[in-house]
Order: structure tokens, then sequence, then C-alpha cells
């Protein structure tokens, strides 16, 4: 980790710090969301549950002292589905946290298609849960039966607002409310989980602590379009709120003006 390093951003909407640059692969409607076979499913769950799960939890804990705060509030909902939505400020760690947050639940991610292209690991990605946003309106109808059978079978789905990584970030950036369309057309319960540092007495490494708030609810009395704005507002809102419990800025942001 390198000390007093600054990063120049233009647009908090589209820039991207990841630094990984993938030619990604077109989702069509021969996109297969849902796997059947037995051998892939039982691969998957080993994966998932045995290998990554622990690896990457203990990953969490030795380099971050990772901290989930109020999780007990999720058993509102253990009889259901639901989705989260967490900003996004770490590459390894992030696409295991919906798996911390959401255990004993299965959790799913609806990611770029980037995340499934890349060469040597894209199956590893898919078994993981891995959901990437459709490219045509076939693989549409397949994407959004995906979500509606994950969440009819009580799993969690995740979604990451801010799209981008921005590696130790201690804000929440604005985001669109395209992504709240979600939980709006299947009627599902919301939680907002935010990824904070905060400083450690015998370490340089920040401790990551999360914070998990909800549920919110679509409102059914609003139209679609303005369902997904106050969901979004109610979100973003708390995120931002809870993003204040940050204490230590390892990577600099500064906006470059023109």
């Amino acid at each position: 980790m390198k000390k007093d390093k600054v990063i120049y951003y233009h647009d908090e909407l589209n820039d991207d710090f990841e630094g990984k640059n993938i030619t990604p692969i077109k989702i069509d409607g021969n996109y297969k969301y849902i796997h059947k076979n037995l051998l892939w499913n039982l691969s998957a769950a080993i994966l998932y549950r045995g290998i990554l799960t622990p690896a990457c939890w203990l990953y969490g804990k030795i380099k971050f002292g990772l901290k989930i705060e109020n999780k007990e509030i999720l058993k509102l909902c253990k009889n259901s589905g639901y989705f989260i939505y967490i900003n996004h400020t770490q590459d390894l760690l992030d696409v295991m946290t919906p798996t911390f947050v959401g255990f004993p639940k299965r959790a799913f991610v609806i990611a770029h298609p980037s995340n499934v292209s890349m060469r040597g690991l894209k199956t590893i990605i898919r078994m993981l849960g891995a959901l990437p946003i459709p490219g045509d309106m076939a693989s549409s109808r397949n994407f959004m039966n995906a979500i509606q059978q994950k969440i009819n079978n009580k799993n969690v789905i995740a979604i990451y607002p801010e799209a981008h990584v921005w590696p130790y970030y201690t804000k929440v950036r604005p985001f669109k409310s395209t992504s709240f369309g979600y939980p709006v057309e299947f009627d599902a319960p919301v939680f907002s989980v935010t990824i904070t540092y905060q400083k450690r007495k015998y370490r340089k490494e920040p401790k990551i602590v999360e914070y998990i708030d909800g549920p919110f609810f679509p409102d059914n009395s609003l139209s679609k379009k303005n369902a997904k704005e106050k969901l979004r507002n109610e979100i973003y809102n708390k995120m931002v709120e809870r993003s204040n419990n940050s204490n230590i800025e390892v990577i600099k942001y500064i906006k470059e003006t023109e």
C-alpha cells in the first residue's frame, strides 16, 4: 500500500480505476443463466461454499480485520429473496461481500459482461453467481426470468450501483436509479451495504467495517419510474450517512478542473 497516493478523476459516474482492459463477450439469447446440469451445480457449490467463501473470508479478516455490522436485520427477510446494494471500493473482497452478508442464503451478482469474459476465469466467475447484463431483447427475457427465479428461491441478488471500482474510496459516488427497476419489478425488499475504512491501532492497512441497513421496500402507490427514484434516494442517502464512519483516507481522490 503506497503512502499519499493521489488519483485524479473527471467523472464520478464513468471513471474506472480497476485497471483491467477486457473485451466483453456479447450476452445474447443463447447465454445460459440457469444451469440444470448436476455436475455443474455440484462443482459450483464446492467452489462457492467449500473453497472461495472461507478463503476470501480469511483474506478479509487477515488483511482488513473485516467486520460486518447490523447483520441481524437480515432475519427480517429470512423467508424471502432480496436485493442488496453495495458501494464498490475493492476488487476481490467486493466480489465475495454478498456471500458474507447473505450467508446462509446463496448470493448472485448482477455484473458487467466483462466479468464473465476473462480468459481462464470466466467459468469460475459464472459458478460464483455472476449474472451478466444482457445485450439484446432475447437475452433480456432470459436475464429477467433468472432474477425472478433467484428471488422466488429466496436467494440474494447483489448490485453495485456505482458500477466501477474506485479502490479505497471513502465516499459514495452518485448513481442512477436504473438498477432499482429490479426490486420494483419483482416487489422485493432491499438492503444497503456500505463499506467503510477505519483506522487500526497497530496496522497501517485500514479496517473494513460494512454496515447493513434496511429493509427498504418499493412504493407500490407510485409509478415504476417514481418508485425507482424513491428507492434509489433512500438507499443513496443511507449509504452516504454510513460512509461518514470512514476515518482514514488511503488514496486521495481529486477532481480535475478543466
